[in-house]
């Protein structure tokens, strides 16, 4: 089992490092190119030549990282307990642990020479949202999801400016002033995000329209230039970040992992 836990965790070190790779594109092909993409247009970036084998590599990752954020928002593996607080972290990992699921088998399909295109990318938001809104209560379901992101976006803002982000990081990065600033910008940029998402899903869920909804790509292009060239450069360094992260980071908290044991 300890054989088998260890593999596990350097799977989900791919997946840190698969992450970082998509931020460090999104943000790229923005302040490069003026293309405003989301995961599915930076991972379709990598779908030819070499980037195919990296793809691969990529969707390991991502399935091991979605299943580890599935795993913490059951089991609570990274200590967010039970208040308030707590729950609407542990949904917005759930969330992202069925984000990066539908991103591992797209990497996949990419990496194994299927074909790309906007609309077949993974979990968009107006298709997720036309999704949701053809449920029985899909208004209320999608303003759910829209106050879970609203809750992780600011949360986002929380770990910037309190550091929050160095909590299970080893100490050797966390001494680093690069790797705090780095992560500051980086989470600071991703909440911005977050909370324009949240906004689209609120309004989409309110006029009953999936085509209000936007992901990262649509929301870094409603804004400014000076403004979206700022968040795409935070959006990169989110993903310098994650690689710090894929490196240095305590995959899941040695103390909680012991109060689970004991339970048992």
């Amino acid at each position: 089992m300890h054989v088998q836990a260890s593999k596990f965790q350097a799977f989900t070190r791919v997946g840190f490092a698969a992450r970082g790779i998509m931020y460090i594109l999104i943000g790229f092909l923005a302040l490069k190119f003026g293309r405003t993409q989301g995961s599915g247009g930076a991972l379709e970036y990598l779908g030819s030549g070499a980037g195919q084998a990296l793809l691969l590599a990529m969707a390991l990752g991502f399935l091991a990282y979605g299943l580890w954020r599935l795993s913490e928002a059951v089991i609570d593996t990274e200590g967010h307990g039970d208040d308030t607080k707590g729950k609407v972290i542990r949904a917005a990992g759930l969330v992202s642990g069925v984000v990066h699921l539908g991103l591992a088998l797209y990497a996949l399909r990419l990496g194994l020479g299927g074909a790309g295109g906007s609309s077949g990318a993974p979990n968009g938001a107006e298709q997720g949202a036309a999704t949701t809104l053809a449920l029985p209560g899909g208004q209320t379901l999608l303003m759910v999801a829209a106050a879970i992101l609203l809750g992780a976006g600011l949360y986002q803002f929380v770990k910037a400016a309190k550091l929050g982000f160095l909590r299970h990081l080893d100490e050797r990065a966390c001494r680093a002033a690069w790797v705090r600033w780095v992560g500051r910008l980086g989470y600071a940029a991703r909440g911005a995000v977050f909370l324009i998402v949240a906004y689209s899903l609120w309004t989409a869920a309110r006029q009953d329209s999936a085509q209000q909804a936007e992901g990262t790509g649509e929301a870094l292009g409603s804004l400014p230039p000076t403004m979206q060239a700022a968040v795409a450069v935070g959006l990169a360094l989110f993903g310098i970040f994650s690689l710090v992260e894929a490196r240095y980071r305590r995959i899941n908290d040695p103390q909680v992992l012991e109060r689970l044991g004991a339970r048992r």
